[in-house]
């Protein structure tokens, strides 16, 4: 009884396991018959028994084609059959994709972040006069919004001036205009104030559900 024990270590390896150890056994069984009729008759029925356990691929286009391709990836592409499509080719089928470049962006300043960098290159590319200039002090604010949620402390409005400055590469310079950014407490306010009325929806979703839930059970 022990000795007819067989443990995945002995097995072969399953080329595609979502189909599971049988239908691998069946095409290994299928390469095995000696008549070409044969093969072509399993082959058939093991292409059916493989529609049957996927059946979502039905949507798919080329469904036959694709069970097909399949079966001779499970064989190995050593199934001598006639398939109605052409055989697939093993060095496209294992081919590696191409390796892709991770895009490398490095913000000088790391804690506004790369949509910050993003804004400042919109608001250079635009013609000089009001709307950009309503844009500069808007992106100048949630650069101070951002060191503020890093830094968690007040900041000068020379300090993020300097940044936007460096960041434009001279482009943008709002030391010379006479205008103040927002606060920092009105900053931090909102941040906190929007964090809070988060949390409070959440609690009261909660209670709610809850209450909803005791209610049932009492129907009950």
């Amino acid at each position: 009884m022990i000795s007819s024990l067989e443990y995945n270590t002995e097995r072969n390896h399953l080329n595609i396991p979502e189909y599971g150890r049988h239908i691998q056994k069946l095409v290994e069984h299928c390469k095995e018959l000696p008549s070409k009729e044969e093969r072509n008759r399993m082959a058939h029925a093991i292409v059916g028994v493989m529609g049957n356990l996927n059946p979502h691929l039905r949507d798919i286009d080329d469904f036959q084609h694709k069970l097909w391709d399949q079966l001779f990836v499970i064989a190995d592409f050593d199934l001598d059959v006639d398939s109605p499509f052409p055989k697939p080719d093993p060095e496209v089928i294992n081919a590696r994709p191409e390796r892709m470049s991770y895009p490398q962006k490095r913000p000088r300043y790391r804690f506004y972040g790369n949509n910050i960098q993003g804004m400042i290159d919109v608001a250079t590319g635009w013609e000089k006069g009001e709307k950009r200039e309503a844009l500069t002090f808007i992106i100048a604010n949630h650069m101070k919004k951002s060191y503020l949620n890093w830094n968690k402390d007040s900041v000068d409005d020379a300090v993020i001036f300097k940044h936007l400055f460096e960041m434009s590469d001279g482009k943008i310079n709002l030391a010379v205009k006479d205008e103040d950014l927002l606060e920092s407490k009105d900053l931090i306010y909102r941040n906190t104030n929007t964090h809070r009325s988060k949390n409070n929806s959440r609690r009261n979703n909660g209670k709610k559900n809850n209450r909803n839930n005791n209610r049932r059970r009492g129907r009950n």
